[in-house]
């Protein structure tokens, strides 16, 4: 297949890039348009394998998508590309309406006129909004109940998604994921961030009392779920896809510091680095718990995650540790980007 690919160079989209030049014959095309989040070394070897091009494109912009549909055809889409950071959406949700909506609408639209044969449309669990601890997981058919600026977004564009199958006939399916971590995971995200402050000694800030519950998904498990659905999902059709992971932040952080301190070495004075730990006010709307249930693509499909979550955070953890020519530069640009707020 050729495959079209929105946000291939930020976090989720790079790993499905990686995975399917690595374990599949099909192409790719990176659209991206490579904003703070978007890293171009996540694909930097990519361009061997002699099935991968890019285009920077932003897909806000209708004319250039069309363009770059037109001269590549596709024959599936994988969308992924979104602003997807709640505590971004709730300082400037702009950016989220624009890109999360009006991207997708521009992205079905584009799709249509070529007449793709599969168009997936990559989602989050944080539509399906907050679950008491005692609730079920969300299924497929959970009512939607969005409670930020991002899900609300990605609640809209998935919308959208099934209103062009249904409508116009467009070939949909829908993915609903869980907290991706894994190599590759832009800074700023809890895990890598809590991993680069521990190497460091810096401060480590947990929301609240860290009592918030994800379910945590390695990226290259959620990968391969993706191209299970790319090949062999049914049209119409929504899969969720989880780690079956859930934890709270703060064993998260927990855990991060211990194997920070098992692969990196104690800090000064043997101090464990759960010392740095601090809890800081919680963030508007903090939900306290996503949880979904993946058994419908197990059944189907045939998927199963991989790896637990302790090797999956070892493996990240590790991967942090040798790869700071990798993450550094974006650490440093975050600094110099803040200074520069602070100084207008």
């Amino acid at each position: 297949m050729r495959i079209l690919v929105t946000g291939g160079s930020g976090f989720i989209g790079s790993a499905l890039i990686r995975r399917v030049l690595a374990t599949t014959g099909h192409s790719v095309l990176n659209l991206d348009c490579l904003t703070y989040a978007s890293t171009a070394g996540s694909v930097e070897d990519a361009q061997a394998s002699g099935r991968y091009s890019f285009a920077k494109v932003d897909i806000c912009d209708r004319s250039a998508l069309e363009a770059a549909f037109a001269e590549y055809k596709p024959d599936v889409v994988a969308h992924l590309a979104a602003e997807s950071h709640v505590d971004r959406s709730i300082d400037g949700p702009d950016d989220f309406v624009q890109t999360n909506v009006l991207g997708t609408f521009n992205l079905l639209e584009s799709a249509r006129l070529v007449g793709v044969s599969k168009f997936l449309h990559v989602s989050t669990d944080e539509v399906y909004g907050s679950l008491a601890l005692t609730d079920t997981p969300a299924t497929e058919d959970t009512p939607y109940d969005p409670r930020s600026p991002y899900s609300a977004t990605k609640a809209a564009s998935d919308h959208l998604v099934r209103a062009w199958g249904e409508t116009y006939g467009l070939p949909t399916v829908t993915t609903n994921c869980s907290n991706n971590y894994g190599p590759y995971h832009f800074p700023e995200k809890l895990i890598p961030l809590m991993i680069i402050n521990a190497m460091g000694g810096l401060p480590l800030p947990v929301y609240g009392n860290g009592a918030n519950v994800r379910d945590w998904l390695f990226v290259e498990d959620h990968a391969d779920a993706l191209i299970a659905v790319l090949e062999r999902g049914r049209t119409g059709e929504t899969y969720n896809i989880g780690g079956d992971e859930e934890r709270t932040n703060l064993q998260v952080v927990e855990l991060v510091c211990d194997l920070v301190d098992e692969v990196v070495g104690s800090q000064a004075g043997d101090a464990p680095r759960q010392n740095l730990i601090q809890f800081v006010d919680d963030r508007p709307g903090h939900d306290l718990r996503y949880a979904i249930d993946a058994s419908k693509i197990g059944h189907e499909l045939g998927w199963a995650p991989t790896r637990t979550f302790e090797a999956g955070l070892r493996e990240t953890v590790e991967w942090y540790v040798g790869n700071a020519d990798w993450w550094r530069p974006l650490t440093d640009k975050r600094a110099t980007d803040r200074r520069g707020l602070m100084n207008r």
